[in-house]
């Protein structure tokens, strides 16, 4: 007996060898030189449009490499992550694996070209305000080169030891090991380095999602054992052949849903980062966006006004210290206010007026200012942020209300991210889903449960991660595709009391509990040594 259940097991392994073929590998390669050459050609463009050029070779060298890195890291987080999401229609034999993965690609590629842009700059926030404001500097490139090559050799790492592990994580404790770092190397109190609501707000979302995910995954299991008498949603394939079409069809649209998912809230994190990059080292082109509505200076100037009026409530009329714009930096580095940080701000908030309203609109600041201006308004942002929220906001009741729309009009004119830097990423993304795949996929058909995944718990597993991921895009939280859709699929072995493999489960707990000390200690070591070697 024990042969022949080995025997139907085998036949109803699917085919993991069958690779793109000549032409698909072709296509392949051509794909990744086109990109590249596109983005060459995306910041020659765009800097000579803002009247930049590149006098110098070594700065817009630095640009290139630290760009090519950043989509190294997408790239990675394409095969390591979007693995999850073609497991189920693999191991159900909806799609055979090399039509899988192109098809889970290029829904990551229209995920990504569609996102919002909220999570990008969610992550970014949990940087440095020192290091943000000088990013094009030698410590800036050696804080995006810590944290980048540190994401990237953490997750080679799990994907070689086939254990799914979270791209997402991996960055935030990256971000967190250099703003750490960067504090200690400042005289500082490490904890300083770190702005600990929004590090709270990103960790509740990565430590409930996995919860969520199986729990929810095992309700909507037993509810479709409930509501649905199929018997055959509920068995292992025993066959090579595709399922029953609607069987199939929903498989196929819930691995659509994740991968679309996927690419709209993990391809952000690097388009946050690049936009870093660029604003560091062509900040002409990428400080401001030029591309505001032609009534946005009218509406600023309004919102400045209010703003102002607001902070004036607070203060009492409190006199503005003389060095405004330090006494900003200070607070938002302890996040210690004294009775100077809110008049302070108000002057602060009347500088960038009188800035916008002396150039007459954004697209007319001149190259020598861009980086300023971004700068300050950048502060003024932050600060507002900080001030109206967390766990003990200093403003609150009527002052916040103009506050917060002034703050929505400073991040018009700061948080974009251009075309072509959507379509990078999604293309790196997009390829790197269809390599290296194999290692991930096996984990998640074969080694979380003690049976064959069947119809039913794909597909709720993967129903579960699409809806936990969109929710999550949707309020610019990061999440981990990864650890949504692997405890959803545990889950759903539980449910069924199929089983689990504990050796499995053990290493992805392990991994979710090591991955962001690890993680941190990686990039804090990596950023001091390239704060001394750059």
């Amino acid at each position: 007996m024990a042969s022949i259940a080995e025997g139907v097991r085998r036949s109803a392994a699917p085919d993991l060898d069958k690779g793109l073929g000549r032409p698909g590998v072709w296509g392949f390669g051509l794909a990744v030189a086109g990109a590249i050459a596109f983005v060459a050609w995306s910041i020659y463009h765009d800097a000579a449009q803002a009247g930049v050029h590149a006098t110098a070779i070594l700065p817009f060298a630095m640009l290139f490499l630290a760009l090519l890195i950043a989509l190294a890291f997408e790239f990675v987080n394409g095969f390591h992550d979007t693995a999850n999401a073609v497991a189920t229609v693999i191991y159900t034999h909806s799609l055979p694996a090399h039509l899988a993965v192109v098809w889970s690609g290029f829904f990551n590629f229209l995920g990504v070209l569609l996102s919002s842009g909220a999570v990008a700059f969610s992550v970014v926030s949990l940087l440095p305000v020192e290091l943000i404001l000088k990013v094009g500097s030698d410590a800036g490139f050696a804080m995006v080169f810590a944290l980048l090559f540190a994401a990237i050799i953490w997750n080679l790492a799990t994907w070689y030891w086939g254990i799914p592990n979270s791209s997402s994580h991996t960055l935030v404790g990256s971000i967190i090991g250099v703003g750490l770092c960067n504090a200690l190397l400042h005289g500082r109190a490490g904890t300083t380095g770190v702005d600990w609501t929004q590090a709270r707000s990103i960790g509740y979302a990565l430590l409930l999602s996995p919860a969520l995910g199986f729990i929810l995954s095992a309700l909507l299991f037993l509810a479709l054992r409930l509501v649905v008498r199929n018997e055959a949603l509920f068995r292992e394939p025993d066959q090579a052949g595709p399922p029953p079409w609607w069987i199939r069809g929903l498989l196929i649209f819930t691995c659509t849903g994740v991968s679309f998912a996927h690419g709209s809230n993990d391809g952000q994190k690097g388009m946050g980062l690049i936009m870093l990059i660029l604003i560091g080292t062509v900040p002409t082109a990428y400080a401001l966006n030029r591309a505001v509505p032609a009534q946005y200076e009218q509406q600023f100037h309004a919102g400045s006004r209010s703003a102002v009026a607001a902070l004036h409530q607070v203060d009492g009329g409190a006199a503005a210290p003389a060095d405004a714009r330090g006494v900003v930096v200070a607070y938002l580095a302890d996040r210690k206010a004294t009775p100077a940080t809110v008049p302070a701000l108000g002057v602060l908030v009347q500088e960038i007026d009188h800035q916008v309203a002396e150039y007459g609109s954004l697209r007319q600041v001149p190259a020598a200012a861009s980086k300023n201006m971004r700068n300050d308004m950048y502060l003024a942002s932050e600060a507002i942020k900080h001030l109206t929220g967390g766990d003990h906001p200093r403003i609150t009741g009527a002052p916040a209300g103009p506050l917060g729309a002034y703050k929505g009009l400073l991040d018009k004119a700061t948080r974009f991210i251009p075309t072509w830097v959507k379509m990078a990423v999604a293309l790196a993304l997009g390829l790197g889903t269809m390599v290296g795949w194999k290692r991930i996929v096996v984990t998640v058909g074969e080694r979380i449960g003690k049976s064959h995944l069947t119809y039913a718990q794909g597909a709720s597993a993967e129903l579960v991660a699409m809806a936990t991921i969109g929710l999550a895009d949707g309020f610019g939280m990061p999440v981990s595709t990864t650890h949504v859709l692997s405890s959803g699929v545990a889950g759903t072995m539980a449910a069924s009391r199929a089983g689990l493999q504990m050796a499995t489960v053990r290493n992805l707990v392990a991994a979710w509990l090591v991955t962001l000390p690890v993680a941190m200690l990686l990039a804090g070591t990596l950023f001091f040594l390239f704060s001394r070697l750059i």
